[in-house]
């Protein structure tokens, strides 16, 4: 009677705790929010520091805010980098996703990083619990990226999933409605906006925000050269020698020459997962390919780069940026019925 009563006033949720975004979806609702995983704290003296902003307020005042106020993303390579500061923002950002909807505490279903640590679940777990949790279930995010990404996990075939977040990317091999191989690389789309900053910088002497860099990457950036690959976008930043404000031209053929780095590293590890699946499952993934998920799978050419890397057809599943916290909201499901979806049970 309990579990009935809970399944109508509780609204259980999902949680995809991203470096660079944060999303929530609630069983019944869907992604409800999605905001960037940012806070704007204020220094007290002889206290806690004060939150001003969370969230999408947050993160307008990047580059902006006055000294007295710090812009923090305490996320960092898919793990958490600043555990209080997390608790209280989860805490605000669960509120504003159930407040009106709920009079139970909700259970959540949170993703991890396949290569997360035992200390780093058990801060994850104990943020959530913190922030209101009634119980608290994992998922490894390949698994959430592959289940969003509508992938059969539950065939005795092979499928393969590759998740380009903010902070890391996630590499999966699932069978049998498990994991059979899983990596996780501290690369994503923060690496891809470093490596932009550090191209202007050393190639055109210029030095260029965050922002900056994300806005070439999203509009001329590409993996792959192609006949498509051609333009140029106009920028501003400040001369690294004079100080001075500057303007300049930048091609997507540097942006490309710029993202060869991180790239690389993710090309090696999906043929590094490759290599080490077992022989039956790598020839499933000959027919059935590889599927790409993220904010990364959005980059042009990607999935040609990969598939000239590999020799295996690479496809991009439908809204990737959603697929984590789809996949995250349909294991809700799963509680108490299909445990090995799960990393760790409570």
């Amino acid at each position: 009677m309990f579990r009935l009563f809970s399944r109508f006033f509780s609204n259980d949720i999902a949680i995809d705790l991203g470096t660079a975004n944060t999303l929530i979806y609630v069983r019944d609702k869907g992604i409800v929010l999605d905001e960037p995983s940012v806070v704007a704290v204020q220094a007290v003296a002889g206290g806690k520091s004060k939150i001003i902003a969370v969230g999408t307020e947050a993160k307008k005042m990047q580059g902006r805010a006055p000294r007295n106020i710090e812009i923090v993303r305490p996320m960092k390579d898919g793990v958490i980098a600043d555990f209080d500061l997390t608790e209280r923002m989860l805490g605000i950002l669960i509120k504003k996703a159930t407040e009106g909807r709920s009079f139970l505490p909700p259970r959540v279903v949170i993703c991890v990083p396949g290569g997360s640590t035992q200390v780093e679940r058990k801060v994850i777990r104990d943020s959530a619990f913190a922030a209101g949790a009634a119980g608290v279930y994992l998922i490894e995010e390949p698994m959430a990226a592959a289940l969003g990404a509508g992938l059969p996990v539950e065939e005795t075939a092979g499928s393969m999933i590759v998740d380009i977040g903010g902070g890391t990317t996630e590499i999966g091999i699932l069978s049998l409605g498990g994991i059979a191989y899983s990596d996780s690389v501290r690369v994503g789309g923060d690496a891809f906006d470093e490596s932009i900053v550090h191209y202007l910088r050393r190639q055109r002497g210029v030095l260029v925000g965050e922002a900056t860099a994300e806005d070439l990457k999203k509009k001329i950036g590409s993996a792959f050269e192609s006949d498509n690959n051609i333009g140029a976008l106009r920028i501003k930043g400040r001369d690294v020698t004079e100080g001075t404000p500057k303007s300049l031209t930048v091609t997507s053929d540097e942006i490309r020459e710029a993202l060869g780095g991180p790239l690389e590293l993710i090309v090696r590890a999906v043929r590094l997962a490759l290599e080490q699946a077992p022989p039956e499952l790598a020839g499933d993934l000959a027919d059935r390919g590889i599927m790409l998920t993220g904010g990364g799978a959005l980059l042009q050419g990607l999935d040609t780069l990969l598939a000239d890397a590999t020799g295996l057809p690479v496809g991009i599943a439908g809204e990737p940026l959603n697929c984590v916290a789809y996949g995250a909201g349909k294991a809700l499901d799963c509680i108490g019925k299909w445990d090995a979806v799960f990393a760790d049970n409570p």
